[in-house]
């Protein structure tokens, strides 16, 4: 059987619920596929996370994409793990700074988590922030007033608390006007916020551009609605068994459940139904 060129392609994958299971470890099978895609067919394979440079590099370097840029704090930023050289990176505007401030004058309970290109800030932190900052061992500052936090350079701001308090949260943002900035759920008990028109979709068009990637060539499979805007910005979009519908909706295939190897599920496709022998 002759071997399949794809070094015209680009997937990228989420990380947590998409290329590792629940448990947040990564299935043999994603990891054959992955092998396989890039080191037997030349293909160029990511990632694309809300996490920042420091958590998403373990996950990374699990894997053979070292020359490929990552997307992380989920489209804020594009970074080369190689040349350890952020490549593009996204603040957010100051009038969106402010929204912030203003959430957190009304809902003086929600825990706030700033991301920036270098490190992490954390207001209120009680909860949801500790569990954040502890579980990956990340670099952080904690602060006690919102004046306190410096204003350079925010990437990516995730507002935590119980689900209802959330939802008011989302309702309240949701009110205001002229927000200039992008909203999007990363689960029940977050909201984030980035910089208007920064998405995954953004880092993942930016990194096919490098390497002269035909948008036809572009794929990207996630979890949840952190992962709209990049499914609906690639050329096949791929979601996850457990995806919620509203992704299921706008995902060209669906692959099967994380657990089960979601990532192996959509790159065997790929390479079984896409490319002539060469």
């Amino acid at each position: 059987m002759l071997k399949k060129d794809f070094s015209d392609w680009l997937v990228v994958s989420d990380i947590d619920g998409t290329l590792n299971n629940k448990l947040r470890q990564l299935p043999k099978r994603n990891l054959e596929a992955i092998n396989r895609f890039v080191l037997e067919c030349g293909g160029h394979f990511t990632l694309a996370s809300g996490r920042n440079v420091q958590s998403l590099r373990k996950h990374f370097e699990k894997l053979p994409i070292s020359g490929t840029p990552a997307v992380v704090l989920n489209g804020a930023g594009v970074y080369d793990y190689s040349k350890e050289k952020m490549v593009r990176f996204s603040p957010i505007n100051p009038d969106a700074v402010d929204i912030v401030r203003k959430v957190y004058e009304r809902f003086p309970s929600v825990e706030i988590e700033v991301l920036t290109d270098k490190t992490i800030y954390t207001l209120n932190s009680k909860i949801f922030c500790p569990v954040m900052v502890r579980a990956d061992k990340l670099n952080h500052n904690d602060f006690k007033r919102f004046s306190q936090i410096p204003k350079e350079n925010w990437g990516k701001v995730i507002f935590l608390g119980v689900p209802p308090l959330i939802t008011e949260v989302r309702k309240y943002i949701d009110s205001i006007p002229d927000k200039k900035a992008n909203f999007m759920s990363s689960s029940i008990a977050s909201f984030e916020m980035l910089e208007e028109g920064v998405h995954k979709g953004v880092g993942a068009m930016e990194i096919a551009d490098m390497y002269g990637i035909p948008y036809e060539h572009t794929a990207a499979i996630g979890d949840y609605f952190n992962d709209y805007d990049m499914l609906k910005t690639v050329y096949l979009s791929a979601c996850c068994g457990q995806a919620p519908q509203g992704l299921k909706e706008i995902a060209k295939y669906h692959a099967c459940h994380c657990n089960k190897g979601a990532v192996g599920d959509l790159l065997e496709y790929i390479m079984d139904n896409y490319k002539e022998d060469i």
